[in-house]
């Protein structure tokens, strides 16, 4: 007896349903925001994106719920260990919106493209698989990334990452354009791209008109576990936006206008509301940071404003300041475990629809001023010298206020030492001399061997590969400055490897200075962070890290109108030269006077018999007698065309020997 359709569709859709619940358990998707306003007036936005899947042997025919297949693919051909991605347009601005956090440390990145990966493959195939991921990469993201294949373009650090010794590839493209055909190829990648959810807010023309914007795709997996589950593979995407709001005054005007920070809504930044979560993501969540030196003035202020009641904690204070206003009542409130400790405000985005639109907004009531923390040590570059032929690069280490709380954190007895590393790559045509490393420390020349601890030195190869320092520095911790600087020669290429913009200069890629005895996290308690992928990579302890200018080399470059010129120089002479010399060789005078000649005297004597008939007289009277020998060669000699000629050529020989000589 046969089944009915329906109960065929029934038990199907029954057998099945194993399969689609596991595979929709063991993916996670999570979305994120963090606001934060700035010192300069400005408001920091932060999204943070993660998606978690499993990797299996099957994952080619594996068809994934949120997680996207592309990325994948691409971590299962070409064994990827760990990968980073950005994009960034713009500097971050270390010295105002601080050096010594989270953000700055793992999401502020060199301006173009970077890009650093990990394979888990034997280190004589490292490069094949690098090159085959920037062609893919490259045609994922609408970007140049293919231009790293070259490797004359990346290098492999070997003290960056001692667990990926061998296997680590890191290269960069300062001056590559980044558009929205990045940020499209990048959305995509989301379960809900930009219809749903916090990515909703993306206006691009808010992005692309902000001072600095990054966005960054990091991407780690995990090896299975010993009971013989699948591994997995996380990947996080961040876009990092730093804006300018309009000015909303709450209607009190102080005499200075610098001090008050305006007051801003999401409405007002992006042109947008949040109209409800992404329906896939398992927590979607709105924070409000207000970093440590924001929180101390604002609890001064408010001490100086309005006494305290005996039992007021105070994070009870700060929900009801007096110099701000929250436009909505924040669901939970976060603070970290130290004294002076930074003040973070949770939103779920949960219970917002089309109906009912979330749209935080901040008014500052009384004007605030204070500074973000900054690195241990401010770093800086430079070049110096003149001229087409050589000059030297120059770094520049300056103190900050944390390197007097390092020092009062140590035993002043013992010798408290600085350290600093150093990623310094260059270009192949440019030729670093890296034994005329110098080091001034206060204004005061010294001995490499003084502060040096370790120096790695890769020089660069003609059009082969770039040059790559790396150098562990310790520096007394009551230092004040201290600058480095190598000497290095410009070299000459190849006119079919100059760029179209030759003449603008050539980019030496930004420097990374590292502190590996500073690590940048915020300290909250385990029990708040549990559902929060965002404030866990917060509190998760990494090196503080900065990055440094991107330099502009001027080098020679050729005068590339010259070939066009040359060409029609010779052309146009060419053609004289050879019109002239056929219309010489071709020209028969003699015969084309005899022809002239017959012309006219055809011409003539028609007109004569015309004239003739015309009268009534013969034509036989009329003929005119013909001219002698002597006549006729007189009157072929002088020919006025050639007297003519004669004259021409005599007036330019006196022109030119008395007037242009």
């Amino acid at each position: 007896m046969a089944l009915p359709p329906t109960t065929i569709v029934t038990l199907s859709l029954l057998l099945l349903l194993p399969i689609l619940s596991s595979s929709i358990v063991e993916e996670a998707f999570s979305e994120e925001l963090l606001l934060k306003p700035l010192p300069d007036r400005k408001i920091l936005t932060h999204f943070h994106f993660q998606t978690e899947a499993p990797i299996s042997d099957d994952s080619f025919a594996r068809h994934h719920h949120l997680f996207p297949k592309s990325i994948a693919q691409l971590v299962k051909k070409f064994h990827i260990k760990a990968m980073e991605l950005s994009f960034t347009q713009g500097r971050w601005n270390y010295e105002r919106w601080g050096g010594f956090d989270p953000i700055s440390s793992q999401n502020a990145k060199p301006p173009g493209v970077e890009l650093w990966a990990v394979f888990d493959v034997p280190p004589h195939q490292v490069d094949a698989y690098w090159k085959n991921l920037t062609h893919s990469l490259s045609g994922l993201f609408c970007a140049s990334i293919n231009f790293l294949e070259s490797s004359s373009s990346y290098s492999a650090p070997k003290w960056a990452s001692q667990s990926a010794l061998g296997s680590l590839r890191y290269g960069t493209l300062p001056r590559e354009a980044v558009c929205t055909e990045n940020l499209t190829p990048w959305l995509k990648l989301l379960p809900c791209r930009d219809k749903a959810g916090l990515s909703a807010l993306m206006d691009r023309p808010s992005i692309y008109r902000s001072f600095y914007h990054s966005q960054r795709l990091h991407l780690t997996t995990s090896k299975a576990p010993a009971d013989g589950l699948d591994s997995g593979i996380i990947l996080e995407q961040t876009l990092t936006v730093v804006l300018q709001p309009n000015i909303q005054r709450a209607g009190i005007s102080y005499p200075d206008e610098i001090k008050i920070q305006p007051s801003w809504s999401l409405s007002s930044i992006f042109g947008r509301k949040i109209n409800g979560r992404c329906v896939l993501a398992k927590s979607s969540n709105v924070y409000l940071q207000f970093e440590r030196g924001l929180v101390t003035q604002l609890e001064n202020i408010q001490k100086n404003t309005v006494a305290y009641d005996s039992n007021d904690t105070g994070t009870e204070v700060l929900r009801r300041n007096l110099c701000f206003e929250l436009s909505i009542t924040p669901d939970r409130v976060h603070r970290e475990l130290e004294k002076s400790s930074s003040l973070l405000y949770e939103y779920s985005i949960k219970g917002y629809n089309d109906t009912e639109q979330f749209d935080l907004g901040l008014i500052w009531k009384y004007p605030v001023v204070w500074s973000s923390p900054h690195a241990p040590l401010y770093a800086s570059r430079f070049l110096t010298g003149s001229g087409n032929e050589r000059g030297s690069i120059a770094i520049s280490l300056k103190s900050t206020e944390l390197t007097k709380d390092f020092i009062a954190a140590n035993n002043v007895e013992e010798k408290c030492k600085l350290q600093v590393n150093v990623l310094q790559i260059v270009p192949w045509y440019i030729k670093v001399y890296y034994h005329t490393l110098q080091i001034l420390v206060d204004e005061k020349p010294h001995a490499v061997t003084d502060f040096v601890e370790k120096m790695g030195v890769s020089p660069s190869e003609d059009k082969v590969s770039p040059g790559l320092m790396e150098l562990v520095l310790r520096f007394p911790c009551e230092i004040k400055s201290a600058v480095l600087n190598i000497e290095f020669d410009k070299g000459f290429l190849h006119i079919d490897e100059y760029p179209p913009d030759a003449n603008q200069g050539f980019d030496i890629p930004s420097a990374i200075i590292s502190f590996p005895d500073f690590h940048a996290a915020l300290q909250f308690l385990n029990n708040s962070i549990s559902n929060s992928p965002m404030l866990s990579k917060l509190q998760e302890k990494s090196p503080v890290l900065s990055y440094t200018e991107v330099l502009l080399v001027p080098l020679t470059t050729p005068d590339f109108s010259m070939p066009y010129n040359v060409i029609t120089i010779t052309c146009t002479v060419f053609a004289l030269y050879f019109g002239s010399l056929l219309n010489v060789l071709r020209r028969r005078v003699g015969e084309e006077e005899r022809l002239l000649k017959n012309k006219d005297a055809n011409k003539a004597a028609i007109l004569r018999r015309i004239l003739d008939k015309f009268w009534g007289r013969s034509s036989e009277s009329t003929q005119p007698q013909q001219p002698s020998s002597s006549s006729s060669s007189s009157s072929s000699f002088i020919n006025p065309k050639l007297f003519l000629k004669v004259l021409l050529v005599a007036g330019i020989a006196v022109i030119w020997q008395y007037y242009l000589k």
